[in-house]
């Protein structure tokens, strides 16, 4: 599985890697590749984290590697978002990509890869999240945008008895590689 990870997205939708940040934004990358290696190690995923460097990076597109970690900055022009778009276009393999940028996930998800929301991958590599899994029937996945069941005003629903409804296979394939994770 290969799960290609928005940098800055990550970094800000965690507490403890935003703090980092705050210092400079080479500690808060430092601090997200330390987060990510013990996970790497752990489950042996090939991670590929994108940061951006359209404003102030190079005229190229810079490639790293650190604890086992693939780093990329877009070049100077680019954002990450149009690089993670590309490696996920390119995708041969299984892929995740962690981000809570709706573009990115609307894009991915057409390329048949999986979304991630950032809060939920750093809350799964802390250890600190039931892989996505709902703890009772009807609570909303984490992360995930839900469909509004609710009968427009004026409109009549239907009622059907029997058992409770099945989840959409789209959350079904969600769930699957969510604990692949």
């Amino acid at each position: 599985m290969h799960i290609i990870i928005d940098g800055y997205n990550l970094i800000r939708q965690s507490d403890n890697l935003r703090r980092a940040e705050r210092s400079t934004l080479e500690e808060g990358r430092h601090a997200l590749i330390r987060f990510l290696v013990p996970y790497r190690e752990r489950k042996g995923h090939r991670l590929t984290v994108v940061f951006d460097g359209w404003e102030a990076g190079s005229p190229q597109e810079e490639r790293d590697r650190e604890g086992g970690i693939d780093i990329l900055y877009s070049r100077r022009g680019e954002k990450a978002d149009e690089v993670i778009k590309r490696l996920a276009a390119q995708a041969r393999e299984e892929t995740v990509v962690v981000t809570s940028d709706r573009g990115i996930a609307h894009f991915v998800e057409r390329c048949g890869g999986t979304v991630v929301a950032s809060p939920v991958f750093a809350a799964i590599v802390a250890g600190d999240h039931p892989l996505g899994m709902p703890a009772a029937p009807g609570e909303k996945f984490p992360g995930r945008e839900e469909e509004d069941n609710e009968p427009a005003a004026g409109r009549r629903g239907t009622r059907k008895k029997g058992p409770a409804k099945k989840i959409s296979r789209r959350e079904r394939d969600y769930q699957r590689r969510l604990v692949k994770l």
